[in-house]
């Protein structure tokens, strides 16, 4: 098979990745399981030969000097693709994922009614979290999208790589991606104000200087979007703080308590039909409260927050799962094992169904 045409298998399955490794066949990831496409392993000349029938010079040229590649590639007929390239056992494989269109809903995404106050922010940052693999950047793009349709204003993209191609609609939007029209996230962003933005897309927050420059740009009247790769609000929150040395910490909750404005952190999870996945999503909303509790280093205390915040569109994770189980989206056995707390999530679930019982 070619290249195009195992992708056409992926998305025929609705598989999200495609995994190309030595010594094996062809795999393809179907709601959150690896399953091999048909067809022999492959050995090393062939899975190299099969990666660079799609990569153009200077993406071989990279990968060669730095045994790493991450691209984005766009297939006739089939869309976009992110691509990630690595030497494994001196062999070189990657993985392929599918790209899905940056105009879905936040209902079609199963996002929480308050993103949509969210999304009409003009100031301040907002989180967007989770493992890899959970929809962190599909749910930026849509965000983004809606921007793009209901306000007029400037919007700067800064990714690795660009994965969702916007358009200009309402807005002027521009994209950057790191490698090819930047050197890193920290240089972009050094000089994205004197690019007369009005929203701020930055991939990801990887090191201080980016979190450093998204607070001052938050700060100084702007809406940041961002991820991370945290499991929850809370630590979400002290990842932001604890990358500073400890003499910056309080002078950075100060500041992080004045710009955050809202965290999702969301998971995947196997549709209980067995067909598809759905998102569970705990939402953090920077109330006059919540600000206070970072601002004085009671990080600790924002769960109980979230629990009784629910009138400001707040959620935990457990309320997510609790519901996604009530309407019956996911199977008991999938909510007790992505929960944070078993007992809690299993009380959640028995008040819901004896209320329902009355």
């Amino acid at each position: 098979m070619t290249i195009e045409e195992m992708l056409q298998y992926v998305k025929m399955k609705g598989g999200s990745d495609l995994h190309i490794t030595a010594d094996s066949p062809a795999a393809v990831r179907i709601d959150g399981l690896l399953m091999p496409l048909p067809g022999d392993p492959m050995d090393a000349e062939q899975t190299r030969n099969l990666i660079y029938s799609i990569l153009a010079e200077e993406q071989k040229r990279r990968f060669e000097e730095t045994n790493e590649l991450d691209a984005a590639l766009t297939f006739q007929n089939m869309g976009r693709f992110r691509i990630n390239v690595f030497r494994q056992k001196g062999a070189t494989g990657a993985v392929l994922r599918v790209i899905q269109e940056a105009s879905m809903t936040f209902e079609q995404l199963g996002l929480p009614a308050v993103i949509y106050e969210v999304a009409k922010l003009s100031k301040g940052l907002v989180l967007v979290t989770g493992p890899t693999g959970c929809g962190k950047t599909t749910t930026l793009a849509s965000i983004i999208n809606f921007i793009n349709e209901n306000r007029s204003g400037h919007i700067m993209t800064i990714e690795d790589p660009i994965e969702f191609l916007h358009h200009h609609k309402r807005c002027l939007i521009n994209q950057r991606e790191v490698g090819q029209d930047t050197q890193n996230f920290a240089t972009a962003l050094r000089h994205i104000l004197r690019q007369d933005p009005d929203t701020v897309l930055i991939g990801e927050l990887r090191d201080l200087e980016t979190i450093q420059t998204a607070l001052n740009i938050a700060e100084t009247g702007h809406i940041v979007f961002a991820t991370l790769h945290t499991n929850d609000a809370t630590q979400s929150v002290n990842r932001i703080i604890d990358v500073f040395p400890a003499y910056q910490q309080e002078q950075v909750r100060v500041q992080l308590s004045f710009v955050l404005e809202a965290v999702f952190c969301q998971q995947l999870l196997a549709h209980a039909s067995g067909n598809g996945r759905v998102m569970a999503c705990e939402v953090l909303i920077a109330t006059p409260a919540v600000r206070n509790m970072v601002r004085e280093a009671k990080v600790a205390q924002i769960p109980s927050l979230i629990q009784t915040g629910t009138k400001f569109g707040m959620q935990t994770m457990n309320h997510s799962l609790a519901e996604l189980y009530r309407r019956k989206l996911i199977l008991y056995d999938t909510a007790l094992n992505n929960t944070p707390s078993p007992e809690d999530l299993k009380r959640l679930i028995d008040e819901r169904a004896a209320k329902a019982a009355k």
